[in-house]
């Protein structure tokens, strides 16, 4: 089950789901995973603040991987995709989309990025 595909976003969002209906069972509600995806993301957070900001490691910090705890991220991400019925590659088009048109020259005429 796991990694035999190409992992596309729409082949990600199966693997999730097939996931969740074998190993975890069920979805955990909506609001749940939300809160479990700001856990998530605080996780995140605090490995960055601690590698590439002012604050310390903790000796307990310093074997956490921040590419699992991003991967965690994406993983709620796409349970709350699942259970809200978004496509998330075609989402991702269209914020692609998006953004190109809104910023194709706002970042260009920022001096403080040149």
């Amino acid at each position: 089950m796991i990694c035999a595909v190409e992992l596309t976003l729409k082949n990600c969002q199966k693997l999730v789901d097939d996931w969740v209906q074998t190993i975890g069972l069920r979805y955990f509600s909506e609001l749940t995973n939300t809160a479990i995806l700001m856990e998530e993301v605080g996780e995140v957070a605090r490995i960055m603040s601690r590698r590439f900001g002012d604050q310390s490691f903790k000796k307990s910090d310093l074997e956490v991987d921040l590419a699992e705890e991003m991967a965690d991220v994406l993983f709620v991400l796409i349970c709350l995709a699942n259970q809200t019925h978004i496509d998330l590659e075609s989402a991702f088009r269209q914020s692609i989309k998006k953004k190109t048109k809104r910023d194709e020259q706002r970042h260009l005429d920022n001096p403080k990025l040149n």
